[in-house]
């Protein structure tokens, strides 16, 4: 039997239950109690406190990049994803019949920043289930393409490669969200143009900060259509001229970025990199995989692809009883999450196959309480 790839002891997990919802928050990592007395004594120490919460900020820097593939200079942060994303949106100087594609279960997040703009550009909205379908809604009017790397509503994985291709044939952008992804799935950031996640979830930190991907190299001329006392570069005083901007991706950190998050999120990527991506990611699709045949075996229906190239580290069950049913399995010790007419299951590494089975059994009592 499959047995968990991380310690439990070494998370804040209640005796007695199976935590299989990493995609809406993973447990406390220990050793985050550490990270966070280290952030208030720096905040303490007057300027040679500073000094190390600036620190702190350049090795998460360094961190994200490892684990993205990335140069450290691509990263930044923002306090959300919706942030990252809006800052984008606003940079752009949209024309009259411009479109993005977006899947119709995109994430908020992805898709607000945009169709709140006025004049809003027009969605063209894929719907379905086939591997392409937003492929093929671009057209020579596709401005850009948003996609979440794994979808927060079905745990569907999307072909980011064809999804390149298919913006670079209309000159079109590539904003990722890996917010589903990262944390265990090996990821190569540079696919994209900009990118965002963020950081509660797999990447085993907190809310406050997400990071902001600036893919320099595809974009060089890039820059937001505002900023703050952080994101300019260092230099005299005065406004006779326009400040320039910092040259790399902290330009997208307008003011103070969460030092407190940082800290914890330096534990997180600490702790991370005590483990290869590959092995998190085949560890996890041995229990997604093992759910997904169990649920068919009990003729319970998934939204979530079969095919493990095409999922993530979510099997998600739809049903208009999903809150009652997730409350149920709550009361029976396994804990998965509720929203939007579905529940989702969602596996780290602190998971193993005891965990598979006992939330089989729990959920074939709640879906058919008779």
């Amino acid at each position: 039997m499959t047995q968990p790839l991380f310690d439990p002891a070494d998370f804040r997990l209640p005796p007695g239950i199976a935590h299989i919802c990493a995609g809406g928050e993973t447990p406390f990592l220990r050793r985050h109690d550490a990270a966070l007395l280290r952030y208030a004594e720096d905040k303490s120490n007057g300027m040679a406190g500073r000094v190390g919460q600036e620190a702190q900020i350049e090795a998460a820097r360094a961190g994200v990049a490892r684990l993205w593939n990335v140069e450290h200079g691509d990263i930044g942060f923002v306090s959300n994803v919706a942030e990252g994303v809006s800052i984008v949106a606003e940079s752009l100087a949209w024309r009259a019949g411009d479109n993005i594609v977006i899947d119709g279960d995109e994430y908020p997040s992805v898709v607000a920043p945009f169709a709140m703009r006025r004049p809003a550009p027009e969605l063209r909205i894929a719907h379905g289930g086939e591997p392409d379908r937003l492929a093929a809604m671009v057209n020579e009017r596709t401005r850009l393409i948003g996609v979440s790397a794994v979808s927060y509503l079905t745990g569907e994985r999307f072909d980011l490669s064809g999804l390149r291709a298919a913006a670079d044939w209309v000159g079109a952008l590539l904003i990722v969200d890996y917010t589903q992804a990262s944390g265990y799935l090996p990821i190569q950031a540079s696919v994209a143009d900009f990118a965002f996640s963020a950081c509660y979830k797999w990447l085993l930190g907190t809310t406050g900060v997400a990071i902001a991907y600036w893919n320099r190299r595809r974009q060089p001329d890039w820059s937001p259509a505002s900023a703050g006392w952080h994101s300019i570069a260092a230099g005299g005083r005065g406004y006779e001229t326009v400040p320039a901007l910092r040259p790399d991706a902290m330009r997208f950190t307008r003011g103070n970025p969460a030092h407190a998050s940082i800290y914890v999120l330096n534990s997180a990527l600490d702790y991370l990199a005590g483990f290869a991506m590959p092995d998190v990611f085949a560890h996890i699709q041995r229990l997604t995989a093992a759910f997904l045949d169990r649920l068919e075996a009990c003729q319970i229906p998934s939204t979530t692809p079969r095919d493990p190239a095409r999922h993530g580290a979510s099997v998600c069950v739809a049903s208009p009883r999903a809150k009652e049913m997730q409350e149920a399995l709550a009361e029976r010790g396994v804990w998965a999450w509720n929203g939007h007419g579905r529940i989702r299951f969602s596996f780290h590494g602190y998971n193993g196959m005891a965990d598979v089975e006992r939330a089989v059994e729990a959920l074939r009592a709640v879906a058919d309480p008779g």
